[in-house]
C-alpha cells in the first residue's frame, strides 16, 4: 500500500505543534514541524509534501502567507487552516484562497485526523484517475496481448505466477515485440492493479531532465524549475512504474535508481529530505546488459537487483502463427475508430505472404501496416497485389522455399517453417492446415513447442 504521506504542521505555540504532529506519526504519517512562518515557507519551497496543517495567527509570516506559498508551489496539495474561535471569519477568507478545510481551537485530535486522512486520499483519487483515464482500453490484463502460439502462451503462464509478486522485473525482447504490453499485464493481473499505472521510456527525455521526471524537484532547485514536481516514483506510489529502454540510463542515475530500489525512498531535486514509496518496478530494455554490463556501461548491482525475475517477449518471427490474430486484432481497432475504413480482411495468399515476411519491427511495424492500409485502401479485402503495393517493405520472396534455396537451412527447421507458412495461409486454422500438409493436427503442436 502506499505510504501514509507526508504533512507539515505549522503553529508557533511549540506545544500545539508536537501535540499535532506526535498525533500524525502514530497514524503512520512522515511530519515536519515548523514553529514560525518563515520556517514553513522554506520547508514548502524544499520539500515535497502531501498536505499542510497551519496556525492562521502567527507573527510576521501569518497562516495566509504560508497558504499563499503552498498554493504557489503545489496548487493541488490540501492546506487544513487552524484557528481560534473569533477568526472563523478569516478562516472562511482561507477558503475562498484555496485552502481545504478549517477547523477552530480547541479542536479534538481524532478530528484533525480524519480531516488530514480525507484530503491526502482525495487528492490521490484525483491523481489515479487521471493514471485511469490515460490507461483507458489497457486495462484488460492480457487483453492487448494477442496470440495463441506456444511462445505466448508460454509468455502469459509465466506473468500468471510473477504478476502476484512484488520483486522487480525485467523485460526483454526486441523493438516493437510488446515489452509495455507485458508491463502492462503484470501490474493489472496483480495486486496493485487500483494503483496507478506510470510509464516512461528513459531515451525519450534528456539524461539532464530525466533524475527530475523520475524524482521530482523543488522550486529554484536548477535554471527553469519555476514549479515544483512530485516526480514519477511518488505518482506510481502503491503501483508500478515502468522504466522502458533502461539499458540507455545514463550511469550517475542508475546509481540513484538502485538506492530507490534497496532503500525505498526517493529524494526530489534540490530537497533536504528523502520520503518512502512503494512501487514495483518493471523495466525494459532491447540491449544486451550483460554486454553492457562488462563493457562498465551498467551498473553490475543495478542488474542483478533488476534481474531478479526475467522475461522474455518472442520477436514476431518466432510466432508467426499468430499473425493472422494479430490482423484481425488490429483491423478490428482500425474500424472501431474510423467507421469509415472499409478494410475488413486479407486474401489468403496475401495472409501467406504477411505470415512469412522477417518483420524486424515486429508486432509494432505489423499494426503500423494495418493502419497503413485502412487508411490508403478503399477495399474490403487487401490481394497481394494491393500489398505490395503499399507495403514494399515486406518481403515478397519470403516463402519458406524460397528463402531455404538462398541460405541451405537443415531440414527439420524448413519442416517447422513451412507449417508455420501453411498455418497462416489457412487464417490460423490448424485443423485445415493438418489435411493440406497431411499429417496430424497433434504434429502441428508439436512442432510449435519445438520451435518455441
Amino acid at each position: 500500500m502506499p505510504s501514509e504521506g507526508r504533512v507539515l504542521v505549522v503553529d508557533d505555540h511549540v506545544e500545539m505543534a508536537r501535540l499535532l504532529a506526535d498525533a500524525l506519526t502514530d497514524e503512520g504519517y512522515t511530519v515536519d514541524v515548523a514553529t514560525s512562518g518563515p520556517e514553513a515557507l522554506a520547508i514548502v519551497r524544499g520539500r515535497v509534501l502531501d498536505a499542510v496543517v497551519c496556525d492562521l495567527r502567527m507573527e510576521k509570516v501569518d497562516g495566509f502567507d504560508v497558504l499563499a506559498a503552498v498554493r504557489e508551489a503545489d496548487p493541488l496539495m490540501p492546506v487544513l487552516i487552524m484557528t481560534a474561535f473569533g477568526g472563523v471569519e478569516n478562516a472562511v477568507e482561507a477558503m475562498r484562497r484555496g485552502a481545504t478545510h478549517y477547523f477552530t481551537k480547541p479542536f479534538r485530535l481524532d478530528e484533525v485526523l480524519l480531516y488530514v486522512r480525507r484530503a491526502i486520499a482525495e487528492r490521490r483519487l484525483r491523481e489515479e484517475n487521471r493514471a485511469l483515464r490515460q490507461a483507458v482500453g489497457d486495462r484488460s490484463a492480457f487483453g492487448a496481448l494477442v496470440g495463441r502460439s506456444a511462445p505466448l502462451r508460454d509468455l502469459y503462464a509465466l506473468i500468471e505466477r510473477v504478476a502476484h509478486s512484488h520483486v522487480p522485473v525485467l523485460v526483454r525482447g526486441e523493438s516493437g515485440s510488446g515489452k509495455e504490453l507485458v508491463a502492462r499485464a503484470l501490474h493489472f493481473e496483480g495486486p496493485r492493479k487500483a494503483g496507478p499505472f506510470v510509464a516512461v521510456n528513459c531515451t525519450a527525455i534528456p539524461n539532464s531532465l530525466l533524475e527530475s521526471e523520475l524524482f521530482g524537484h523543488v522550486k529554484g532547485s536548477f535554471t527553469g524549475a519555476t514549479t515544483p514536481r512530485r516526480g514519477l516514483f511518488l505518482e506510481a506510489d502503491g503501483g508500478t512504474l515502468f522504466l522502458d529502454e533502461i539499458g540507455d540510463m545514463a550511469p550517475e542515475l542508475q546509481a540513484k535508481l538502485l538506492r530507490v530500489l534497496e532503500d525505498g525512498e526517493v529524494r526530489a531535486v534540490g530537497a533536504d529530505a528523502s520520503r518512502k514509496v512503494d512501487v514495483r518496478v518493471v523495466a525494459a530494455t532491447h540491449q544486451d546488459l550483460e554486454t553492457r554490463v562488462r563493457e562498465g556501461r551498467f551498473r553490475q548491482d543495478l542488474f542483478y537487483r533488476l534481474d531478479v525475475v526475467p522475461l522474455r517477449v518472442p520477436p514476431l518471427r518466432e510466432r508467426r502463427e499468430d499473425i493472422p490474430l494479430l490482423l484481425e486484432h488490429f483491423v478490428g481497432r482500425a474500424r472501431e475508430r474510423n467507421a469509415r475504413v472499409r478494410l475488413a480482411g486479407f486474401t489468403p495468399e496475401a495472409l501467406a505472404l504477411l505470415a512469412s515476411a522477417p518483420w524486424p519491427g515486429n508486432v509494432r511495424e505489423l499494426e503500423n501496416l494495418v493502419e497503413r492500409l485502412a487508411v490508403v485502401t478503399v477495399l474490403e479485402t487487401v490481394d497481394v497485389n494491393t500489398l505490395r503495393a503499399h507495403a514494399p517493405g515486406v518481403d515478397t520472396g519470403a516463402h519458406p522455399l524460397a528463402q531455404a534455396q538462398a541460405r541451405l537451412v537443415p531440414l527439420r527447421q524448413l519442416e517447422g517453417e513451412y507449417i508455420a507458412f501453411v498455418v497462416a495461409q489457412c487464417g490460423g486454422n490448424k485443423t485445415r492446415a493438418a489435411e493440406i500438409l497431411g499429417i496430424d493436427v497433434s504434429t502441428i503442436h508439436r512442432r510449435e513447442r519445438e520451435r518455441g
